[in-house]
């Protein structure tokens, strides 16, 4: 990590578990856990729910998309990268004012997602607007120089159409 913001806790590494699967996915899902279920967080004013459904192996949806990647639901693997982040999404929403943290909206498919780029660490993290509230969607390492050059144009191109931060 670079120059890390304060507010930014340390990663949780795979190594600190032994290399043991289980425990980490245990630890990394106490995490989420206390940020996202024991908590109540909120984005810019507005309460974040949790996709729960489908609750696999009595996880929740939303932990599953924050450290496994993949375009097919069913067969998505876990990312190490995604799970030592697992403490990031919530101080990037909380912290969205910071201006280390870029943010502006998009349309995927019929819903408005919010996107939270934390450029400086490459770390994206996804809501999705509801209206009433926000979901958090995903979260993760954004490493391929392209997509990180897609990203700076999006939010670009949003900051001139919109004229102001996210």
């Amino acid at each position: 990590m670079s120059d890390a913001p304060g507010w930014l806790p340390p990663l949780v590494l795979f190594s600190d578990y032994g290399g043991k699967w289980d425990a980490y996915l245990d630890a990394i899902y106490e995490w989420f856990k206390q940020d996202f279920i024991d908590s109540k967080p909120v984005f810019q004013g507005r309460r974040l729910g949790l996709k729960r459904h489908p609750m696999t192996h009595g996880k929740e949806a939303t932990f599953w998309h924050m450290i496994q990647e993949g375009d097919i639901e069913e067969d998505r693997a876990p990312d190490f990268r995604r799970c030592e982040r697992i403490c990031w999404p919530r101080p990037v929403i909380e912290h969205n004012d910071d201006s280390a943290i870029k943010i502006w909206r998009n349309q995927r498919g019929n819903e408005v997602r919010v996107c939270l780029w934390f450029a400086q660490e490459n770390y994206l993290v996804i809501l999705a607007d509801r209206g009433d509230y926000i979901l958090p969607w995903t979260a993760y390492l954004v490493e391929q120089p392209h997509r990180q050059r897609k990203l700076q144009r999006e939010y670009e191109e949003y900051c001139r159409t919109k004229g102001q931060k996210g």
